[in-house]
């Protein structure tokens, strides 16, 4: 039987179980606050990128203390980057890394933040509300049911669409000219001691990373040993293709990795339109987190890099605002260095993103990698 949705005031609401979402509700939930998570779909569920844990990734984990979640889950070692482009291959290896896949990673850290008090609400759909004097309405949707509550402060981490934010009015979302469209489908281990030399030849502890002229495919052996296959395509060159699966190919062919005959019949899964960025970070007892603030191109695998540490960055802001009540200041400030950090980093993926798009460029940057291999780190590549 499903519980009724709630009603009632609550100290901090969360919209989003993703990483940001979980370890925000984390480390709220473990300083004793009353913690409302909201989620739309179902847990665990798949997603299309951010099986790689970078180094900035796996920092933020273990300053909040979830380092060994990963090895409870399975998490593996990256050791390395088979990097291929117009036909050549070369290997760069990773100074840290790991892969895991998010169905698991999710899971873990919604459980370790129910674990800590949260309340997690599954399958609800979370709209924000009019602000009153102390708190924001937050408007909840399940099926026909419908339910209010209000809230001292909510974390906005619904990803990159980030709809319970459409009747905000100061909110402006601006995506870039010619960004990429985001998919990915999963393609589980051989069973029962078969064999398949495709699928095989993408073996464990490497990312293989494959650039084409319309796009980028990054292939990853996951915990359980099925194949998590992420790419970034221009919408014009997928729609020609006639779909994720032979744009996939495609840029398999041109960047001479072995095909995956698997691919076709594989269940895809698209994404929106990747890179875009949303202003301000802050509005009347909100913040936004993760994919809502902001996304670039993911070859840096920086996505969830900013989405957790932005999450650990969010509980000091929340907390104060709970024990001293909201200061628009103290969260402009908040936005402020949320803002110039995440521009840093984001002006490396897109000088990135430029390279790889021009074939003169990509080829460029390629045989820099191959002579000095050193640069790896600043790419850090992970789908």
């Amino acid at each position: 039987m499903v519980d009724p949705l709630p009603t009632g005031r609550w100290p901090a609401v969360v919209v989003g179980a993703g990483p940001a979402g979980a370890l925000a509700a984390l480390g709220l939930a473990r300083e004793g606050v009353p913690v409302l998570l909201v989620e739309r779909r179902r847990f665990p569920r798949w997603k299309v990128c951010g099986a790689c844990l970078s180094g900035q990734a796996l920092a933020a984990l273990e300053e909040a203390g979830q380092a060994p979640l990963l090895d409870q889950l399975g998490a593996r070692p990256l050791r390395s980057v088979q990097l291929g482009l117009q036909g050549l291959r070369t290997e760069l290896p990773l100074p840290a890394g790991r892969v895991l896949s998010r169905r698991a990673l999710d899971q873990g850290l919604v459980e370790a933040a129910v674990s800590a008090g949260a309340t997690l609400v599954p399958e609800t759909m979370a709209q924000l509300g009019p602000a009153e004097s102390h708190s924001r309405a937050v408007q909840l949707r399940r099926g026909r049911e419908l339910a209010t509550v209000q809230a001292e402060v909510v974390l906005v981490a619904a990803g990159l669409a980030h709809r319970c934010l459409r009747d905000e009015p100061e909110v402006r979302t601006r995506l870039q000219k010619g960004s990429r469209i985001g998919a990915g489908c999963l393609l589980p281990a051989p069973s029962h001691g078969a064999t398949d030399p495709a699928n095989g030849a993408y073996g464990d502890g490497r990312l293989h990373m494959a650039v084409g002229r319309h796009g980028y495919v990054g292939l990853v052996r996951l915990e359980d040993g099925a194949l998590n296959v992420a790419a970034a395509f221009d919408g014009a060159a997928l729609a020609a293709a006639g779909g994720a699966a032979a744009a996939a190919d495609q840029v398999l062919s041109e960047a001479g990795f072995e095909p995956l005959p698997a691919l076709a019949p594989a269940a895809w899964q698209l994404t929106p339109a990747l890179s875009r960025s949303s202003r301000p970070l802050v509005g009347e007892r909100y913040l936004l987190l993760g994919d809502a603030a902001g996304y670039v191109e993911p070859f840096t695998g920086e996505g969830m890099g900013w989405a957790l540490r932005a999450a650990l960055s969010s509980t000091p802001l929340a907390l104060a605002a709970l024990n001293h009540g909201w200061d628009d200041q103290r969260a402009r400030d908040w936005s402020r260095t949320q803002a110039a950090l995440m521009a840093r980093r984001q002006r490396l993926c897109r000088t990135l993103a430029l390279v790889l798009r021009r074939p003169w460029s990509s080829r460029f940057l390629f045989d820099a990698l191959r002579r000095w291999p050193a640069l790896a780190p600043l790419l850090t590549p992970c789908p």
